[in-house]
Formats: C-alpha cells, sequence, structure tokens
C-alpha cells in the first residue's frame, strides 16, 4: 500500500483536540495535500499502560481534522501497517539502533522502556506509507519530537527530502497544554494538573539550572503530583547541562493517580 507521495503529513494516534487541529493548520500552510493519518499503535504501549483504554474517536476525528483544512484522513488497520505482524516488524526496525536521545537521557526512555522503539518502529512504517515531503509534530512532547528528528536524519536515504518541522504546544486558556489524556482528569483535579506549567514559569526566574529544578520539583509537589522527573537539558541532546549559555528545555512529566502528564518550555539562554 503507498498511498500519498510528497505530502504534509500529520501522524496522530486520534482523539483528536485543538492542539492537533493546529498542526493541521500548520501543514496547510507548505501548500501541499494534507494527510491525518489516525492509529493507536500498540508497540509504542507497556503492558501496564492504558493502550485498551485510548480513547477511539474515529468519526470526530474525521470531522475536525476536515474542518481544520485535512484533505485526507488514513486510519490503517493494524494489518496494513505490520502486514507480517508487529514482531516482524519490531525486528526490521531494530536492524536500525535508536539515536542517542532515544536512549541516553533518561526521561522518557527511562520511565517508559521500549517506548521510543515503538514510535520509530510506527512512525517509519507511516512515512513509508505515506512518503511525504514534510510531517509535523508537536513540541509538547519535545523527547519524541527530537527522536523523530533524528530517526529522519539517520535514515534520509529512506526518505529522501523529509523534513521535520516543529509546533509549538497549545494551550487551554488556563494554561493546561492540551492533551488527548487531559479528558481523564476529574474536574477537581484541574487545579493540580496546573502545577506542570506553573513548575516551568517557576524555572524561567532561576539563574541556574539546579536552581531551576529545585524549583520545579517543589512546584509539582506542592500541587500534590507525583513527580518522574522535573530536569533541565540542552535542548537538542536532552543530556544534562551546567548553564544556560546553550538553548534549553524545562522537561517535567508528572502523575496524578493514574493520569500521566508530560510538558515542557524553553528556558532563557546567556544569562
Amino acid at each position: 500500500m503507498a498511498a500519498f507521495h510528497g505530502c504534509a503529513l500529520v501522524p496522530t494516534m486520534g482523539a483528536l483536540h485543538d492542539g492537533h487541529g493546529s498542526l493541521i493548520r500548520r501543514a496547510r500552510l507548505h501548500g501541499l495535500p494534507v494527510v491525518v493519518t489516525v492509529f493507536v499503535n500498540p508497540t509504542q504501549f507497556a503492558p501496564h499502560e492504558d493502550f485498551g483504554k485510548y480513547p477511539r474517536t474515529l468519526d470526530r476525528d474525521v470531522a475536525l481534522a476536515t474542518q481544520c483544512g485535512a484533505d485526507a484522513v488514513f486510519a490503517p488497520a493494524a494489518e496494513d501497517v505490520y502486514p507480517a505482524g508487529p514482531e516482524a516488524s519490531r525486528q526490521e526496525a531494530e536492524a536500525w539502533p535508536l539515536p542517542p536521545v532515544a536512549c541516553e537521557p533518561g526521561l522518557e526512555d527511562a520511565c517508559r522502556p521500549g517506548h521510543f522503539g515503538g514510535v520509530c518502529q510506527v512512525v517509519a512504517r507511516l512515512f513509508d506509507l505515506c512518503r511525504p515531503a514534510v510531517a509535523v509534530f508537536g513540541e509538547k512532547d519535545w523527547q519524541q519530537l527530537r527522536v523523530i528528528t533524528a530517526m529522519a536524519e539517520g535514515l534520509a536515504g529512506r526518505w529522501p527530502g523529509l523534513r521535520i518541522e516543529p509546533a509549538s504546544t497549545v494551550r487551554d486558556p488556563d494554561g493546561l497544554a492540551m492533551s488527548s489524556r487531559n479528558g481523564y482528569l476529574r474536574p477537581e483535579q484541574r487545579e493540580q494538573a496546573l502545577g506542570l506549567v506553573r513548575a516551568l514559569q517557576m524555572a524561567a526566574s532561576a539563574q541556574r539550572p539546579a536552581t531551576a529544578e529545585a524549583l520545579m520539583r517543589s512546584t509539582l509537589e506542592a500541587h500534590g503530583l507525583a513527580v518522574d522527573y522535573a530536569v533541565v537539558r540542552d535542548a537538542r541532546t536532552l543530556l544534562p547541562v551546567q548553564g544556560f549559555e546553550r538553548p534549553t528545555r524545562g522537561l517535567i512529566a508528572a502523575r496524578l493517580d493514574t493520569v500521566r502528564l508530560i510538558d515542557n518550555m524553553a528556558l532563557p539562554i546567556c544569562r
């Protein structure tokens, strides 16, 4: 199955919201046919994660994608993405080692072992099927954006000329980053969830990365959030930094009961 050569691609797992809509509108700026993929990928979920519960809302997704300017919605079955089965596709994907940003930072790679192997596996298959000229990914999952960018650069001969384009995080009026998982929050948890963006805003006032990290952690804990990580890292490699001389990102992952939320923000440079 080959499909949409030269398109602007927006890969998603569905349950679309206006954050996805912003990616679609960004893709339209390229003057190419815009293709939105909707596929809940089983290989990027650990056994204890929410693959079975992940929302499937295809009719609503198609309506929103069309409203935002998509020319096509590609919602393949698992056998279309993995015709020989997910395990055979995984073995093929593992022939190319994951880029360092997928396995060295100790962030999502440490919290969700195997996750980026599954992400690279499915995104590579979608690139093979759709042959895009440009693919748009949101900055909200910053490590994923860096991993996909590194994969596309490392396999440039497989997808000649493909460009990975970042799109800014879209936030609700109260500042919470839009996410399909926000729908799992109970109404009374919304204020607690705002601890993520408030922690990042606190970090922006720090003079040193270590101070920024301490401020983020204390803010998250004050909101009753269980912290997976709250760190300042080099924006490209996601490795630790000693100062703000290079572009940096504050990155957070925290949990409210069973709901896991992530956020990140660029931090000032050259203080």
